[in-house]
């Protein structure tokens, strides 16, 4: 990529929320809830169904992805579970809310339409998996009897009818099970770290906000050229706040790997992750590109986890406060834990091991919890 190579007329006024980053945020909320009930999910069922082999897998297996980089929700279900030689599509839904009143069941997950008669009849071979954190408490039902004690009706949150079923009716076949009391706490102490680092987004936002507001104010346009790692990651967040892409997004891409280096700090490794991201989103690699992206992420991962401390913070240098360093890591395992994931499905022969669980590259989750709960945001940079 030319080092010449810039973006102008970046008005501070256009630069507006990532949607797609902010959507990638709301859709890990349940994934990171998915794929910790897993396993308990697997003792449970093999518990009800003794001398019977049990295996329990995410739909989509190894490649599950928890977004689509092109938007839209996948319509597998989020488990199968093979009982005895026999498969059966499982749902999951949640409840945390205590003053919750229905639980909504997507219409096409519980029931189909008779060709002949045009009237819904439940679907077989599917289980919903509800669990309530109150307790906590878990209930494996069926579609007829959602479709029985449930109500068609509108949902306005969703803008579109569902199965609507009185929370007093689930509370009813509701059981207790210790045994997901810590998978409740993990969910939340991931929760937690997620909403944590996705402050990153909003204190980099403002931060480039204050500086280019000081420019439209002068001259009314902005002019950005990366001739060093700090303007390339100002032109990529701008560029991506603008929806737009740079012009030869995969030289940029290749360009950008010049830039890591054994000196960077938590803070630099953060932007230039952010970076490698927009980049990817927009590109189709060749076969040499992928091998340079994996390399570079497989490396910027491990110097992230190499920053860790034994009380669940980070800190690269003693020039940025122990808090600050710990967003900005935790803000790079969240994207490089996404782009291994996302290569694995879309560049099968890429050598990652497959993300079981999300930030299962932070070594401790509760103990960093510890550090940043009820910590005020600060800047990195």
């Amino acid at each position: 990529m030319p080092q010449d190579a810039k973006t102008t007329y970046a008005q501070s006024s256009d630069i507006k929320s990532r949607t797609f980053l902010q959507y990638r945020y709301d859709m890990k909320k349940k994934a990171i809830a998915e794929l910790e009930v897993l396993g308990w999910l697997q003792e449970r069922l093999q518990k009800d169904n003794p001398g019977k082999p049990v295996l329990v897998r995410k739909s989509g297996g190894d490649r599950f992805l928890w977004f689509l980089r092109k938007g839209g929700i996948s319509r597998e279900s989020d488990y199968v579970a093979t009982v005895d030689g026999k498969d059966i599509e499982i749902e999951f839904q949640y409840g945390k809310k205590q003053d919750l009143q229905f639980y909504d069941f997507k219409v096409s997950k519980v029931a189909k339409k008779d060709k002949k008669s045009g009237k819904r009849e439940p679907l077989e071979g599917k289980k919903f998996l509800l669990v309530d954190w109150a307790g906590p408490r878990y209930a494996l039902i069926e579609p007829r009897w959602i479709f029985e004690n449930g109500e068609y009706d509108m949902v306005p949150a969703w803008r579109s009818y569902a199965f609507r079923v009185p929370f007093a009716r689930v509370d009813k076949v509701l059981t207790i099970d210790a045994s997901l009391k810590p998978v409740c706490d993990t969910i939340d102490a991931k929760n937690d770290i997620l909403e944590f680092q996705h402050d990153w987004i909003d204190i980099s936002r403002e931060a480039l906000s204050s500086e280019l507001q000081q420019v439209v104010d002068e001259d009314g346009l902005v002019s950005v050229v990366p001739k060093d790692r700090e303007s390339f990651f100002r032109i990529c967040f701008i560029l991506d706040h603008l929806n737009k892409s740079p012009k030869n997004a995969n030289l940029w891409l290749v360009y950008l790997m010049t830039w890591v280096s054994s000196d960077l700090s938590l803070a630099g490794m953060s932007k230039i992750v952010y970076c490698i991201d927009f980049l990817y989103s927009k590109v189709d690699m060749k076969p040499n590109e992928v091998a340079i992206v994996q390399k570079t992420v497989a490396s910027l991962l491990l110097r992230v986890q190499s920053y860790a401390k034994p009380d669940g913070s980070f800190q690269s240098t003693v020039n940025h406060a122990p808090l600050d360093e710990t967003r900005c890591a935790l803000f790079a395992i969240n994207l490089l834990e996404d782009l291994m994931q996302d290569m694995i499905y879309y560049y099968p022969n890429v050598e990652f091991k497959p993300v079981r669980k999300i930030f299962e590259n932070v070594r401790d989750v509760n103990l960093t919890r510890a550090i940043i709960k009820d910590e005020s945001p600060d800047e990195c940079a």
